[in-house]
């Protein structure tokens, strides 16, 4: 890390964290950011982000002075991985890093604002801190928008620019982004000042990651699923569904299967949610089921292989997805459970030319036990919305590429 020419006390913080070399988006981040750049960066989950914004900013930033510094993201666990982050980077700093987040008591959140520079939150609770007159933004010189795309996909963008509106007009803003849909380029325009568009190559090593689907009977989904994870018992895998409801049905399922697996999603608590993470980083639990939000953004290690128990909407998320294995240096499996309902998603993750996605035959397996469970406490976890898909049948799927064998 010697090439940023980091203050002395940064660069101790980040030695003992064992960074030795900086990544991509670190090395082309780091140098505009300290010339006083807007800046427009791109890149993949576990690229380093937090730290191409973070160790600049914190080189600007004066201790007991208020707070310069606000980082929007889109959830909770993004929200406490980089402030938890940032106050590793600034241990010998002198200066401190607060997160804001919903779901949890208001009052020690107050009584942190009165002693941080920084601070880390999601929009919604944000808000409330103004509403209330708990924050003020008045002295804050930097601002991130960080993940902005996944902000705009779960209906922040409105509450985003109310925020932008408290903060100082004379500012440095830095937006990230997965993505770059047209009401995030409508932000960049708006909000940033003739900002440098930084790009981090995003892209799957083929050598590394084997990425491959299955053309599967919805009725045998979960079967093949089931079949797949206990063939792989030492590994860490990574289960991707479409909505929160599948997800907490797909993980007590794989309960009564003896799989040790939990659920992440944004209706679940913090305190659960965190010990989800916590229980796969420390290896208590080898299966984590989530929806794309919630997983956006975290930075869990070894992960062998990512399911795609639903098919994602566009090659972009699939990337980021799959993109969570086959990480320094190892080899990873990426596997898709291809459905009649997901043929029309699929065909649109097909048009990126730069992935190989091969059919793989299906396996002997034993048809598993699926239920839908009722919801305690009255209510029932609701069934997920029946598409009108067309029958092709067990392997005539007609997809734009042709099946690749």
């Amino acid at each position: 890390m010697e090439s940023l020419q980091l203050q002395a006390a940064l660069l101790k913080a980040v030695r003992e964290m064992g960074f030795d070399k900086p990544t991509d988006i670190q090395t082309l981040c780091i140098p505009e950011i300290r010339k006083g750049h807007d800046i427009v960066g791109q890149s993949s989950t576990g690229s380093g982000k937090t730290a191409a914004f973070g160790l600049p900013l914190l080189e600007k930033i004066q201790p007991r002075q208020g707070i310069q510094a606000l980082i929007l993201t889109p959830t909770r666990e993004l929200c406490v991985q980089n402030n938890e982050a940032l106050n590793k980077f600034a241990k010998y700093a002198q200066l401190h890093s607060t997160a804001i987040y919903g779901g949890v008591g208001i009052q020690p959140q107050i009584d942190a604002l009165q002693r941080v520079e920084i601070v880390v939150g999601t929009p919604g609770r944000i808000l409330d801190h103004l509403e209330r007159g708990t924050l003020r933004l008045d002295r804050v010189n930097y601002l991130v928008l960080d993940e902005a795309d996944k902000m705009l996909e779960m209906g922040f963008i409105e509450d985003v620019e109310r925020i932008i509106s408290a903060v100082p007009q004379h500012r440095q803003t830095l937006l990230f982004s997965a993505t770059m849909p047209s009401e995030i380029k409508r932000l960049v325009k708006r909000y940033l000042r003739d900002p440098k568009t930084i790009t981090s190559e995003i892209y799957v090593d083929n050598s590394l990651l084997n990425q491959v689907y299955y053309v599967i009977p919805m009725r045998e989904k979960f079967s093949l699923l089931v079949h797949l994870v206990q063939s792989y018992p030492n590994g860490i895998s990574l289960v991707f569904c479409a909505t929160r409801s599948e997800v907490d049905v797909v993980t007590r399922n794989l309960k009564l299967h003896g799989v040790r697996a939990m659920a992440i999603h944004g209706g679940l608590t913090q305190n659960k949610r965190s010990i989800a993470v916590d229980s796969l980083r420390k290896e208590h639990i080898n299966v984590l089921v989530a929806t794309d939000v919630a997983a956006r953004g975290l930075d869990i290690r070894n992960i062998s292989h990512v399911y795609n128990y639903d098919v994602p909407k566009t090659s972009d998320e699939y990337v980021h997805r799959i993109g969570r294995t086959a990480r320094a240096g190892q080899e990873g499996d990426a596997i898709t459970l291809l459905s009649e309902r997901d043929y029309e998603n699929f065909n649109r993750v097909l048009q990126d030319r730069s992935l190989t996605i091969k059919r793989a035959q299906l396996p002997q397996f034993q048809i598993a036990r699926f239920q839908r469970f009722s919801r305690p406490q009255g209510g029932r976890f609701p069934e997920r919305p029946q598409g009108r898909f067309q029958s092709r049948g067990r392997s005539q799927g007609r997809f734009s590429r042709g099946h690749r064998r």
